[in-house]
């Protein structure tokens, strides 16, 4: 089956064919169907929960992987109170011990789910600004909208672009040939172009060009996620073949007997090849039960969540997976390298 990349105009929300790329030829599998051939082939060891202090009994969830910045390095993590997400705060923590401390020299910034990157030698850091939104249609009436800055260390970061309203996993990736790869995730159950959520691409020259046209103006991969389900870029790599991979997540909402939601979510990867323009099938890497039982924000809404943050990989073949746990805690998983498998 052939997919298109369609572009959708920011001003009058039309869209046209653009760039005809390859996927998978045959629908795209649904959720369930991708986590039932997971589990049947998967031996992957238990995750651990990772242990973060000095946040006044908070929940920390939400990670990215470690980074560094000033010589020195960190997880950035989304602290909020257990029965809210109107405090929402992304902090820097340190590890001593066996835990991660809360840094207090750092900045903290009022958002939700943090990420980094480094782009021309400066620490990209952003994440998910909350607002009073009247459109009842968004969870309790809070709007979102990604926020970026930019700076050599944590204590100089500067704001310098803002996201359009309604759209989180906004993710860069600096290219070999000094371009900005921009992932995007628009949302629009209304018309095909986003959906609950799907994967837009595009690039662009400098940091500066990071503006509100050009990211609704972004190209969706189309196909790759059912009508009713989502997913979002979480995390973008530069691999020594030259493709793109891609850490994200897909999920799906089940309507429970008792007409209560409940959300999937689940840790996933694919492969961009800029060059030809193709995009690899979705394989899930880790689900929420790789990791051990715990608190849920919602229950039974959020139980079955994992958002992953990042992975570092590591020499002898294998990455390690750092994601947040039911909106409630974070935890960490050594998995085969997503980009060395067969």
């Amino acid at each position: 089956m052939e997919s298109k990349f369609k572009k959708q105009d920011a001003e009058d929300g039309l869209e046209s064919s653009d760039v005809t790329i390859e996927t998978a030829k045959e629908r795209p599998k649904s959720a369930k169907e991708l986590v039932e051939g997971f589990e049947q082939k998967e031996h992957l060891p238990m995750g651990e929960i990772i242990q973060f202090e000095g946040v006044d009994q908070k929940d920390v969830y939400n990670i990215t992987a470690p980074f560094e910045s000033g010589g020195r390095t960190y997880i950035a993590g989304r602290v909020e109170s257990r029965d809210s997400e109107y405090d929402s705060q992304a902090c820097f923590f340190e590890e001593k011990n066996g835990a991660w401390i809360l840094s207090p020299e750092m900045p903290v910034f009022n958002l939700q789910d943090p990420f980094t990157t480094k782009i021309n030698q400066e620490l990209i850091f952003g994440g998910v600004e909350t607002f009073p939104c009247t459109d009842t249609s968004h969870f309790k009436s809070l709007g979102y909208r990604t926020i970026f800055f930019r700076g050599k260390t944590l204590q100089t970061l500067t704001h310098f672009a803002t996201g359009p309203n309604m759209m989180k996993d906004i993710r860069m990736l600096e290219l070999s040939n000094n371009e900005i790869l921009v992932l995007t995730r628009p949302q629009n159950p209304q018309v095909s172009q986003g959906g609950p959520g799907k994967i837009g691409i595009t690039t662009i020259s400098r940091l500066e060009d990071l503006t509100e046209t050009n990211i609704l103006n972004a190209k969706i991969i189309e196909d790759q996620f059912l009508d009713k389900e989502w997913g979002g870029a979480d995390e973008i790599y530069l691999l020594e073949n030259g493709k793109i991979g891609v850490l994200g997540h897909i999920a799906y909402e089940e309507l429970l007997p008792n007409n209560t939601r409940k959300k999937h979510y689940y840790a996933m990867t694919f492969t961009l090849e800029l060059k030809t323009n193709t995009v690899s099938p979705i394989h899930i890497i880790a689900s929420r039960k790789n990791f051990p039982a715990g608190p849920a924000k919602y229950s039974p809404e959020l139980e079955d969540v994992i958002f992953p943050g990042g992975l570092v990989h590591n020499k002898n073949g294998t990455a390690t997976l750092y994601a947040g746990l039911s909106d409630a805690q974070a935890g960490r998983l050594t998995i085969p390298d997503p980009w060395q498998i067969p």
